[in-house]
């Protein structure tokens, strides 16, 4: 097998095993509070995210340390190299979802959930299941 093909093959492996483990901790979590699993509102929840981060990132109301560490947290996702490379199998994506985690809940902590339930644009299963991953709420 070509050397791109076990790269290629390694990082679609990565990416679907994160994403399995990120289903399981949102079934854990629905399970511990009695609620269903709402698998609609997970599959939101990437893209969810993403506007976010965009509109808490924007607001003139979020105090400006966590304006700028969500920037920090964009730039760092958006570059081509990172602290563990993405080729790596499970690690190369961990460290991404780590610190994105981190500075998530971070914006959360100090935005205050006002101005999170104001800019999220999902659904509050979606909130609800963001605010339990990153032990924010």
């Amino acid at each position: 097998m070509p050397l791109w093909l076990q790269i290629l093959a390694g990082m679609a492996g990565s990416v679907a095993l994160l994403w399995l483990g990120l289903l399981a901790v949102l079934w854990v979590q629905a399970r511990k509070t009695g609620r269903a699993v709402d698998w609609d509102a997970i599959a939101k929840l990437v893209p969810d995210v993403g506007v976010l981060v965009d509109r808490l990132s924007s607001d003139p109301t979020v105090p400006w340390r966590v304006r700028w560490w969500l920037g920090v947290l964009l730039v760092y996702l958006a570059l081509p190299f990172d602290l563990i490379p993405d080729f790596i199998p499970v690690l190369g994506y961990a460290d991404d979802a780590i610190i994105a985690a981190s500075a998530l809940r971070f914006a959360v902590r100090h935005a205050g959930m006002d101005a999170v339930r104001h800019n999220w644009p999902g659904r509050d299963e979606g909130l609800s299941a963001l605010l339990g991953l990153t032990r924010a709420g």
